[in-house]
């Protein structure tokens, strides 16, 4: 009996058709790749008009090893969560996160290419603190979003206090929908000049 060599997909074989993938599903989707998320790195991170989604891939070169405390970042920081594995991995992944995380797997299709098959759709996620959320804008987001509010502009307080500010006098329902539109909206072309102005803003309000 001849076997069949089983397919083996590693992260750079899956990101990429990966972002196709959510994008058909979603809809309006922004990806954010390598995104620092507490003490960990998520690797995706998706916007969508209502949401906010943590991405984390485990290919078939992965292991379980670092999952825990990954999972324990990103139940701190997005709305939703989805794990992303290679078929390897398939049977058990569902016994290393949590009820409400998402799951998606990874086979290959008839001419070997990565096929992607919803096992579990996301849920709200229960663990989510808006402190750790709201730490993911630039200062130059939180004062776009200060401006909308009719907020005061706060230029000699700090990034932390603008958050609580803005997490205290704007109701969710409002400030994340902003949020989420400042994200999609991020240009990383612009920021080295954005902090500047700001900068120089703050030294001349001394």
């Amino acid at each position: 009996m001849v076997m069949m060599k089983k397919d083996v997909f590693y992260d750079k074989d899956i990101r990429e058709p990966l972002f196709d993938f959510l994008e058909d599903s979603f809809g309006k989707v922004r990806i954010l790749e390598e995104k620092r998320t507490g003490s960990a790195r998520a690797d995706v991170v998706m916007i969508t008009p209502d949401y906010l989604y943590g991405i984390e891939i485990k290919s078939d070169a992965d292991t379980y090893a670092r999952l825990e405390k990954q999972v324990k970042n990103y139940n701190w920081y997005y709305d939703r969560n989805i794990i992303v594995v290679g078929s390897s991995h398939a049977a058990h992944v569902k016994e290393h996160v949590p009820d409400w995380w998402g799951v998606i797997t990874v086979e290959a299709d008839e001419n070997g290419a990565p096929d992607f098959y919803v096992m579990r759709h996301a849920d709200v996620n229960p663990r989510v603190k808006d402190k750790r959320k709201i730490s993911i804008l630039w200062r130059t987001e939180l004062n776009h979003l200060l401006e909308e509010n009719d907020l005061p502009k706060y230029k000699n307080k700090s990034k932390l206090f603008v958050q609580e500010k803005l997490l205290e006098k704007v109701p969710g329902e409002i400030l994340w929908k902003q949020a989420y539109e400042e994200l999609f909206e991020r240009d990383y072309n612009t920021i080295a000049e954005e902090i500047e102005t700001y900068r120089m803003s703050r030294r001349n309000a001394l």
